[in-house]
């Protein structure tokens, strides 16, 4: 195996392993932030999901509706009773975060 190949290697299976943690990172932030409200299979099926009525995030048309880009300006800034994330998560964790909400799909 040349220098060059075994390189690529590691570069690949380092990428790897921080995709990893990301997907961990979100799984951990949505558990601990999000799943009160919108469920931990982001169905929105908890009692504050339903006062609030937020969306079933498995649901493919729901999805439809937003950006990853609107997604990412209301978990910064909140809107109507979800609050704000911004001074509590890097824009890398909400981006990441977002990655981890379109995995709900179905």
């Amino acid at each position: 195996m040349t220098l060059k190949t075994k390189t690529i290697l590691v570069t690949v299976s380092l990428l790897a392993a921080v995709r990893i943690a990301s997907a961990a990172d979100s799984a951990e932030i949505w558990s601990k932030s999000c799943a009160s409200c919108h469920g931990k299979d982001g169905s929105g099926n908890t009692i504050m999901g339903k006062k609030s009525g937020v969306e079933n995030y498995q649901d493919a048309s729901v999805q439809a509706k937003f950006t990853d880009a609107q997604a990412i300006e209301i978990i910064k800034n909140g809107k109507e009773k979800m609050k704000s994330f911004k001074d509590k998560l890097t824009d890398d964790e909400i981006k990441a975060l977002v990655a981890y909400i379109r995995t709900f799909k179905k």
